[in-house]
């Protein structure tokens, strides 16, 4: 008998009809692209509209920017990040303070630097305190660059993917790239996830050009093409109906 997994819809517009309506509930998924691909975004966006349209709670950990510069450059695309923290339905850890050796009034805070175990008491913390249903780990390079071993990397975001998903979390994990043409940074984030989606922000001449293709989405129909997005003022837009030819 087939069985029909249920869908966590994005909610960003034009991504969703790429994957037979959005990603599989209570699984992880690995957004990769350069440095200005949007990938922050991409994670954010998926939070707020989980809120603003489906009433689902989200936790966002922060391991690379502080909370309060998240707070500031989302509010340029209206996202009251504040408000719906105030209203229980949005989460930040700090876990950028530790790091470089700040202090932290922030509510949430990893206050061991990349100590998976702490991390994940943190989340399951949270998840009690606001019945969250969507995580983002922004991002996943930092933590490999703290372990410095690819094997050991591999095994604690496995601890970290795994949790997420047994916790009934539907889940984005963003990782940089800097080789055009690499899928993640240290080659084991995507066999971690069930999901790997790879933004591309190419040069042409004398512009950039921003797309999107969905590398693999276990458990689901999806476009094998490469689709072009925009970064607006309200966020990202995914033209699904166009075609980017050129290689990436």
């Amino acid at each position: 008998m087939k069985i029909s997994l249920e869908r966590c819809p994005t909610g960003i517009p034009g991504f969703d009809e790429l994957c037979d309506g959005g990603l599989i509930r209570d699984r992880s998924v690995l957004i990769a692209g350069p440095s200005g691909s949007g990938k922050t975004i991409f994670g954010m966006q998926f939070l707020i509209n989980g809120i603003e349209m489906y009433g689902e709670p989200g936790i966002f950990i922060a391991t690379e920017e502080r909370p309060q510069h998240l707070r500031e450059h989302f509010s340029v695309f209206g996202w009251d990040l504040e408000k719906f923290e105030d209203e229980n339905m949005l989460a930040i850890i700090d876990a950028t303070s530790t790091k470089i050796g700040l202090p932290s009034d922030e509510k949430y805070i990893d206050v061991r630097p990349f100590d998976t175990r702490s991390l994940i008491d943190q989340i399951i913390t949270i998840q009690d305190e606001i019945n969250a249903r969507r995580a983002v780990l922004d991002s996943t390079t930092s933590i490999g660059f703290a372990l410095q071993d690819p094997s050991k990397f591999r095994v604690e975001l496995l601890k970290i993917s795994t949790t997420l998903e047994v916790l009934g979390l539907t889940s984005i994990l963003t990782s940089e790239v800097v080789d055009s043409g690499a899928i993640s940074r240290f080659g084991v984030e995507n066999f971690v996830t069930e999901g790997t989606i790879v933004l591309y922000y190419t040069r042409s001449e004398n512009v950039r050009i921003r797309s999107l293709e969905i590398y693999k989405l276990r458990g689901t129909n999806h476009s094998r093409k490469i689709h072009p997005y925009d970064i607006t003022d309200e966020g990202i837009i995914v033209h699904s109906k166009e075609e980017i030819y050129t290689e990436v």
